[in-house]
């Protein structure tokens, strides 16, 4: 993998990831806790952690799937 982005783009998906992935773990937590529409809540909340999970390797990395594809993003 070659490094696509800056250190601008490259704080902002480690910042973006870090809140995703808290949130996501958040959600899929109090569904739990709660037992309030446990599977939909669970698999949103799972589901938003591994995005989140993917946009720290994204920063970390310096890569963005998105600008491997061609598509332009602005950061």
């Amino acid at each position: 993998m070659i490094c696509n982005i800056d250190a601008k783009g490259r704080r902002f998906r480690l910042m973006s990831g870090i809140a995703c992935l808290i949130i996501g773990l958040a959600t899929a937590a109090m569904a739990i806790i709660f037992q309030y529409m446990t599977a939909p809540l669970v698999f949103t909340g799972v589901t938003v952690a591994l995005c989140g999970g993917f946009q720290i390797f994204e920063g970390l990395k310096g890569w963005c799937v998105l600008r491997a594809m061609g598509i332009k993003t602005r950061l």
